[in-house]
């Protein structure tokens, strides 16, 4: 991979980038966790609309969707990536919820080199782990992420979206420590409204304090807004 004079990826909201330091420093690996309808998949879609509107390329391994919807979505949101994908710019990857039924060790395996083969992206998103942490065991997960960690020496950014008490708490602390980011997404209660929230939980290299926690909405062709975070508290 080619060296550049910058050393960050922009997620493609100015504000975000603020609360993250200035941006997602290479070398990360992010560990997004959250609840149900909080905005997981919408921000790791973000990720790769920033990355590829800095000029990078990016992949996304899905669980959640096929191809065709992946990009119906992100258009629906103001990011039409379609032309990326066709030009080979936007890897994009289904997962099927039946390799979770896989050997965990030979599925993580898998995963593994498939990853380390996209040497040209400089994001790599997984959207998401949960189905496949569920049926793993701690050390197999502490492996993943640890080559994660590996691959990621090469200039790269993983980010991998997990559903809220997908770990157990022992194993949460483990992967936290080995991630070099850690957004918490919530869906609060504000009024009458249900607001998301992201806290900035932990972020290696940046020059900024954690515990940032900002309100956003998802908007039909805006993505993700940035609302005040008074509204964002209960």
């Amino acid at each position: 991979m080619t060296t550049e004079e910058a050393s960050v990826i922009t997620t493609g909201s100015t504000e975000i980038d603020r609360r993250l330091g200035g941006g997602i420093p290479y070398n990360t690996v992010m560990l997004i966790e959250g609840q149900d309808a909080s905005g997981k998949s919408t921000f790791a879609q973000q990720l790769l609309w920033g990355t590829l509107n800095s000029g990078h390329k990016a992949t996304i391994y899905t669980t959640e969707q096929n191809v065709h919807a992946l990009l119906r979505q992100m258009e629906s949101l103001g990011q039409d990536a379609t032309d990326y994908f066709l030009l080979n710019d936007l890897q994009i990857f289904p997962l099927t919820s039946t390799a979770g039924n896989e050997d965990p060790d030979l599925f993580f395996k898998l995963l593994s080199e498939h990853i380390r083969q996209q040497d040209s992206s400089r994001m790599i998103v997984i959207d998401s782990l949960t189905t496949f942490v569920s049926r793993a065991g701690g050390e197999q997960i502490q492996d993943f992420f640890n080559e994660m960690k590996n691959v990621c020496e090469r200039g790269q950014v993983i980010a991998c979206t997990v559903h809220e008490n997908a770990f157990d708490e022992d194993f949460l602390l483990r992967v936290r420590s080995i991630c070099d980011a850690y957004l918490r997404l919530q869906v609060r209660a504000s009024g009458t409204n249900l607001v998301k929230t992201m806290e900035v939980a932990k972020i290696r290299g940046a020059d900024m304090r954690t515990g940032n926690i900002l309100g956003f909405e998802v908007e039909p062709g805006m993505g993700i807004r940035i609302v005040p975070i008074s509204r964002a508290k209960a």
